[in-house]
């Protein structure tokens, strides 16, 4: 077998754990309207705050956060945390523990909101902030991105711009690949809505044993191809999501069965980055944007 990976790993597996919870819409914090209402999908259109909502994120700091972290610390996992810079700000003690466990943090910008309606000053100014805020908090600048779903066509060249050496916004491959920037190399490293623990809520909503059945599935399928080609599989959690008591069981069990298999690379999107970087360095890329 063909090795792709460090220490003849057939699969380098990324577990990523969005941190959004305080970044999110707030009347409160002068948005026009509040998130939608998670666990429901009732989205109102009235500008009114939504206490039980606000409550309802913060239950992934006070709750669900430390159960994902002792999970983690437990197993000597680490993980690629997409933080948005403020929630991070608003949870000193869940960002004490992400630098504690050596864990990376990707910006998932300023806060948790969209940024496609943005102009490109407004962009840079935003990128920026969010990676200056990151740096304070953790004492290290993030060098990933990922975006709220939607990006423009400036993004990748702002990221370029302020240092950024690595982007999320992409779901089409199983493996990091290059794109070329204005002449300017920009390692994708593909994320994954499929297996994300957002499904859960999503209609059709999958349940956390659907949810986990099919985390398997994807584990068990990327496994068998990286005999012959390198092999990356995502898994997208929430502290809000994954980290309830009816779902955070779930996670457990799928690693439980990823440590059946001795060689999986589990490491952070930084790590495989710098692999990919070093084993494939940009010799021209797909597109141009």
């Amino acid at each position: 077998m063909t090795s792709f990976w460090p220490n003849d790993a057939r699969l380098a597996l990324s577990l990523v754990v969005n941190v959004e919870e305080g970044a999110e819409m707030r009347v409160s914090d002068g948005d026009k309207g509040p998130e939608p209402v998670d666990e429901l999908g009732v989205t109102l259109k009235r500008p009114i705050r939504v206490h039980g909502n606000e409550s309802n994120y913060q239950y992934g700091i006070k709750a669900g956060g430390p159960r994902i972290m002792a999970l983690l610390a437990d197993r000597g996992l680490r993980a690629t945390f997409t933080a948005a810079a403020l929630a991070l700000e608003r949870a000193p003690a869940l960002s004490a523990q992400i630098v504690a466990g050596e864990h990376e943090v990707c910006s998932h910008g300023w806060r948790w909101v969209h940024q496609f309606h943005m102009d490109e000053e407004t962009e840079r100014a935003f990128i920026e902030k969010a990676a200056v805020s990151i740096e304070k908090t953790t004492g290290q600048r993030p060098t990933g991105w990922l975006s709220r779903y939607l990006l423009t066509e400036n993004t990748r060249r702002l990221l370029l711009d302020a240092g950024f050496t690595y982007h999320m916004d992409d779901y089409s491959d199983d493996q990091p690949f290059w794109e070329q920037v204005d002449g300017r190399p920009m390692l994708i490293m593909p994320y994954a809505l499929d297996s994300n623990d957002m499904k859960m809520w999503t209609a059709p909503a999958l349940s956390p044993a659907d949810w986990l059945q099919y985390a398997i599935d994807s584990f068990d399928w990327l496994y068998r191809e990286g005999a012959d080609q390198p092999r990356m599989m995502s898994l997208g959690l929430h502290l809000r999501i994954i980290g309830r008591p009816g779902r955070i069981g779930y996670f457990e069990r799928f690693l439980d069965h990823v440590a059946k298999h001795d060689d999986v690379w589990i490491t952070t999107r930084a790590d495989i980055a710098e692999h990919w970087r070093a084993q494939h360095p940009f010799q021209g890329a797909t597109g141009d944007m």
